[in-house]
């Protein structure tokens, strides 16, 4: 008897070991063949109607969970006001501008994240002015809203871009995790609570590029008056995340590295390393030298 136990507990594990070979292979298959397959699971990922990591932070520490639902309506709300012409939306970058303000020349480690409008070109071609600043306001300032429920801060909008960025010794739990989980959230956002009011206006629909990326920034001010004078962060990870967020697929989430380095093991399994053309992609980490590594977002595998 002892020695079928143990030949079925071999073929068990031997079992697990060769179907955790074969989705290795499959992904790696995968990442090189087919990187717009990778967008579209991900996706699919984050609104499946299943709890997902949005909701159940397993493995997220102290994160706060971020009711997805609530989020949702509240988003809805709000648009549904915008797009009638109600000024709704208050100033969301005051509370960053008094936060560096203080704090000028000094440096940290922070979370950047970079989330860009895809297409908009052709959104200005197609709409009216007014219809046009009202489309770009509202997804900005959504965004933005995001990014603060998340404890992060709104550092500016770029045409139709939003900057946001998590400082490391403010937050109790892993930036690398909570920046994720903000671009999981926008992306439930856009596509349960925006996109679809907006389809119901006959007004084209949104998809976004995420980049993130983590390392010291420092704070700087344009000029010597301490409360007029531009203020702003400069270091490495800011233009990287804008660089990992060009890469992206339409919906999809890039992190560089040292975003990955610090998930949380239970997080991690949401990524796969991408395989970039040295061509095209020739950034190398300041800590290897080596070519630095970016990873899609996949969403859990079965």
């Amino acid at each position: 008897m002892m020695v079928i136990y143990y030949q079925n507990t071999s073929r068990y594990f031997l079992k697990i070991a060769c179907n955790l070979i074969d989705r290795i292979c499959s992904l790696k298959t995968l990442v090189k063949h087919n990187s717009n397959q990778i967008a579209k699971k991900g996706l699919d990922h984050i609104l499946a109607p299943e709890p997902n990591i949005i909701d159940v932070l397993f493995g997220r520490g102290k994160e706060k969970v971020i009711n997805s639902e609530s989020l949702i309506e509240e988003v809805k709300d709000r648009v549904l006001k915008s797009l009638s012409g109600e000024p709704i939306y208050a100033a969301v970058t005051e509370e960053s501008e008094e936060f560096l303000r203080k704090r000028v020349l000094q440096s940290m480690e922070m979370g950047i994240l970079f989330i860009d409008l895809v297409g908009s070109t052709s959104l200005i071609l197609k709409l009216p002015k007014e219809q046009l600043a009202t489309v770009f306001t509202t997804f900005a300032q959504e965004m933005a809203y995001v990014v603060k429920r998340h404890d992060g801060y709104v550092l500016k909008f770029v045409g139709d871009a939003v900057i946001g960025y998590f400082v490391a010794e403010e937050l109790s739990s892993s930036v690398a995790n909570k920046i994720v989980t903000c671009a999981e959230s926008m992306l439930k956002v856009l596509k349960l609570g925006i996109n679809p009011i907006l389809k119901d206006r006959n007004l084209p629909e949104l998809e976004v590029r995420i980049g993130l990326d983590y390392g010291e920034n420092t704070i700087v001010r344009y000029g010597d008056d301490p409360q007029e004078a531009h203020v702003d962060i400069l270091g490495p990870s800011v233009s990287m995340a804008a660089k990992l967020q060009n890469f992206a697929f339409p919906d999809q989430i890039v992190i560089g590295g040292d975003v990955y380095s610090r998930l949380y093991d239970s997080i991690k399994e949401y990524f796969v390393e991408l395989e970039l053309d040295e061509k095209q992609w020739n950034y190398r980490s300041t800590k290897t030298g080596k070519t630095y590594s970016a990873f899609a977002y996949l969403g859990k595998n079965p």
